[in-house]
Parts: C-alpha cells; sequence; structure tokens
C-alpha cells in the first residue's frame, strides 16, 4: 500500500493532476482485459502481469501502476483507462 503521506504529494506527472488509489472494482476489470491480452500501456508495451494496486489520475482517465508498494509514475507506464473493452 502506497505510504498515505507519500499519496498526498502525488500528482500525474504530465497534467498534475491529484491521483487516488484504484478501486477494487477497477483493477478487477482491468486484470480480465489484461488477461485477455488486450492492455498496452501509453508506451505501447502489453501490460501482461496482473495490476494489484494502481493510482487514478483526478480525471479517471489514466492509471499508473504501484508494484511492490512502489508507484510508478512514469508517462510511458501509464494505462488508458477509456481504451478499456
Amino acid at each position: 500500500m502506497v505510504d498515505p503521506e507519500l499519496l498526498e504529494i502525488l500528482v500525474c506527472p504530465e497534467t498534475h493532476q491529484p491521483v487516488r488509489p484504484a478501486e477494487r472494482e477497477l483493477l478487477d476489470r482491468l486484470n480480465q482485459a489484461i488477461r485477455s491480452g488486450s492492455v498496452t500501456n501509453r508506451g505501447g508495451d502489453e501490460v501482461a502481469d496482473p495490476i494489484e494496486e494502481g493510482l487514478v489520475r483526478e480525471d479517471d482517465k489514466i492509471l499508473y501502476p504501484v508494484r511492490e508498494d512502489i508507484p510508478i509514475m512514469l508517462i510511458d507506464e501509464a494505462i488508458e483507462l477509456d481504451k478499456l473493452p
């Protein structure tokens, strides 16, 4: 889990909008799409590993994965949520 103090200062590196933890329902939907092979990140790479935790941009369009409690706040690693099936 992302440290709450860190979460207060994290923002999207592209738009500077605040981020919040992804809800379980969204993660379940995202992981279903990952299992079907239909998810790529903004860098164009297929996302193959399940996302156990993520941070969603305030406008609900982008998710940044969290791996081993570390937010991956790189634009190329972001997943565009509006492209989910």
